[in-house]
């Protein structure tokens, strides 16, 4: 492994351990060039994937680049970092297992949506603006009111009950 510091090839691993969620191997290298320390992690990759934009253009999947968009949906917002990496890792899981090497950039994209949905409201509009392209205010009226539920009925007590 190559220095991030100094370019120096010969670096050695001085501690090895997985992640929290078993997706990956954390390791703590040395550099014997500029003796710098970093970290590298090491994940399954089950297969090369293509993503397929949609002016036709195909570029292959970066793990890195989704991670960084949804984190950048989510920023300020509560939700643990490591949370977010293993939603990410589920997504990479999904698109990896799915059989298929090239994937639409919108699947991507809807699956990223509908698990930020699931994770934290406000990072979904956040999201949304910018991959729906939204243009005017009521834009992000018309996803606001998809998300709100539909008020209940209240019934009132009959007028003869007595309170308790």
């Amino acid at each position: 492994m190559r220095c991030p510091f100094c370019g120096n090839d010969d670096t050695q691993v001085k501690d090895s351990r997985p992640t929290e969620d078993n997706s990956a191997i954390r390791r703590r290298r040395f550099c014997s060039g500029c003796n710098a320390r970093f970290t590298t992690f090491e994940r399954v990759q089950l297969r090369e994937l293509t993503v397929v934009k949609s002016n036709g253009v195909r570029e292959p999947f970066e793990r890195d680049k989704l991670l960084r968009s949804m984190r950048i949906a989510l920023r300020k917002r509560p939700i643990d970092v490591d949370r977010i990496d293993r939603v990410v890792n589920n997504l990479v899981r999904q698109l990896e297992s799915s059989g298929e090497s090239e994937i639409p950039s919108k699947q991507i994209g809807e699956m990223v949506m509908r698990h930020l949905l699931a994770l934290d409201q406000v990072a979904y509009v956040r999201y949304a603006s910018v991959y729906r392209n939204f243009r005017e205010a009521s834009d992000f009226n018309q996803l606001v009111e998809t998300l709100q539920p539909e008020p209940s009925v209240v019934t009132a007590p009959p007028s003869d009950a007595h309170p308790l």
